[in-house]
């Protein structure tokens, strides 16, 4: 959906439809899955951790039902948390007040899409932050996996490029690159050997394909490659088969010991 092409006084009514969309197509997908059982959020003896962000409009609790693809006895100590974005206004949407990682600026996202790094920047010290804790509770930091959604995505992939440590992996779905090529200098040797996944619907009308093609790049010129999978007729969603993909895709990556 091009806004430009619809009046003005009828902006935000669309931006909310779209987000509202795409939360609830999420949300769909998630209740398709059978009740889950889930365990309490790990434990002391927790081997691993997994930081799921989630999209613009979302929440923590509504994505929760993920855990529930992850059903290999790698996982059994695992420790997962789904935190929920503050509430702030949302340009893209005239201000409108709804969970965010931080502002954006226009729907659809598309690669050259204006950045918000100031925002982007406080998110990523807040998930800096929850990685920090888990490795002072004594969880290798290789151990740690920050996964994402659209917005949440944006913010995974800024996340582990700018930790200052190696992490086990991060997983964009459906995001962007949420800042311009000059803050690659801030980028760590140690991040730079944080394996990356990227995930993009190639029917995505919210964050375009174009957008999410970006990211290999991106990451080319950072001295980082990442692996980028594409699945055409995919819109603005979670797949199950994405879910399973990274199940394997984690568990490739477990270290042996915290």
């Amino acid at each position: 959906m091009s806004l430009r092409r619809i009046p003005l006084f009828l902006r935000p009514l669309a931006v909310a439809v779209v987000t509202i969309a795409a939360v609830s197509l999420f949300a769909a997908f998630l209740r398709r899955q059978s009740p889950p059982t889930l365990p309490p959020y790990g434990s002391i003896s927790a081997r691993s951790f997994v930081l799921w962000l989630h999209g613009l409009g979302d929440s923590g609790p509504a994505n929760e039902r993920i855990r529930t693809f992850f059903s290999s006895p790698e996982f059994n100590r695992t420790k997962w948390f789904f935190p929920s974005a503050p509430r702030s206004p949302v340009s893209c949407n005239d201000g409108a007040v709804m969970p965010s990682w931080f502002d954006i600026y226009e729907i659809p996202v598309a690669a050259e899409s204006p950045k918000n790094e100031n925002g982007v920047l406080k998110a990523v010290q807040m998930v800096h932050t929850i990685i920090d804790k888990e490795i002072a509770a004594g969880i290798n930091a290789e151990n740690i996996f920050v996964c994402g959604f659209s917005q949440g995505g944006a913010l995974t992939l800024a996340s582990v490029l700018l930790y200052p440590r190696t992490l086990g992996g991060g997983a964009v779905f459906s995001g962007w690159v949420p800042f311009n090529s000059s803050l690659i200098a801030q980028i760590s040797p140690g991040a730079k050997k944080t394996p990356i996944l990227w995930s993009h619907g190639m029917a995505d009308k919210i964050v375009l394909f174009e957008a999410g093609q970006a990211g290999p790049s991106f990451l080319e010129q950072a001295g980082m490659r990442c692996e980028f999978k594409a699945y055409p007729n995919l819109g603005h969603s979670l797949e199950k088969k994405e879910l399973k993909y990274l199940e394997r895709w984690i568990k490739s990556r477990l270290k042996s010991s915290s």
